[in-house]
């Protein structure tokens, strides 16, 4: 099976987004889903989650990375059935098969919950300019962008609590933060905080400019980022690497296709 026959099977048309949000993904770079979840299901990932940094205690988020001041997971797409609604959902598909020109599969499923007093990341993109797997490429006079990224908000996203920062159009700017600023972790005139209630999902190119604030609340901030690449592309995880067997048994040929397996 193909890739656009797996998205098709998984429900992605090609009318699944509106003209108007494949505009703001092509001139923003980025869109807004509320909605995407119900309270339920918010509830139900966020349990999940601690359950999983409980039993991986100081391993939790090897896989990928481990970062100070937060709590991180990884490899989620083989550790519970739970985040198949994550990963398979065909409007997030929709949104990155729009972006990769629906060339695409899982690069990563990864959970980060900025805790009190932490989470401040400078201005940054998920891929480089300056990389010679993951920089856009000029075709046709369009840019062909290699990478894509989502934020599943499972708490509501405030000032108060770490929300993230973006710089609307940065996509275009055609440089990372570290070229196009002295100093990425200050404030830049452009940025908008990414705000919404648990259960929005925040799709954006991954060459939008783009970081975590302080959580200055007293409780986690908690998301899930759902990560997508070329499928010519290294994965930021191994999904074959790291493909168990109960996972095998669980999916259909279609979302096979899509982790790249």
């Amino acid at each position: 099976m193909d890739i656009k026959t797996a998205l098709y099977s998984l429900g992605v048309r090609d009318d699944t987004l509106s003209a108007g949000e494949k505009r703001s993904l092509d001139e923003d770079g980025y869109l807004p889903i509320p909605g995407i979840l119900t309270p339920a299901q918010v509830q139900a990932l966020r349990n999940r989650l601690q359950e999983l940094e409980d039993e991986e205690g100081e391993d939790a988020g090897k896989e990928v990375h481990q970062e100070d001041g937060t709590d991180r997971l990884a490899n989620l797409a083989n550790k519970d059935p739970l985040f198949d609604q994550v990963w398979a959902n065909p409007k997030v598909l929709a949104a990155m098969a729009h972006v990769l020109d629906g060339d695409l599969k899982l690069s990563s499923l990864n959970a980060r919950a900025a805790l009190p007093g932490h989470g401040l990341q400078a201005l940054h993109c998920d891929g480089s300019h300056n990389s010679a797997d993951f920089a856009p490429e000029l075709k046709d006079g369009r840019r062909r962008y290699n990478v894509c990224n989502s934020i599943w908000l499972l708490s509501d996203f405030t000032p108060e609590n770490g929300a993230t920062r973006l710089v609307p159009g940065s996509h275009l700017f055609g440089v990372d933060p570290g070229e196009g600023m002295e100093d990425p972790r200050a404030p830049h005139p452009d940025e908008i905080l990414v705000q919404g209630k648990a259960g929005t999902v925040f799709v954006f190119n991954a060459f939008t400019w783009h970081g975590g604030t302080v959580n200055r609340s007293d409780s986690p901030r908690r998301a899930l980022h759902c990560y997508y690449c070329r499928r010519d592309l290294k994965s930021q995880t191994d999904q074959r690497a790291l493909f168990r067997p109960e996972t095998a048994a669980r999916i259909s040929e279609a979302q096979r296709v899509v982790l790249g397996v």
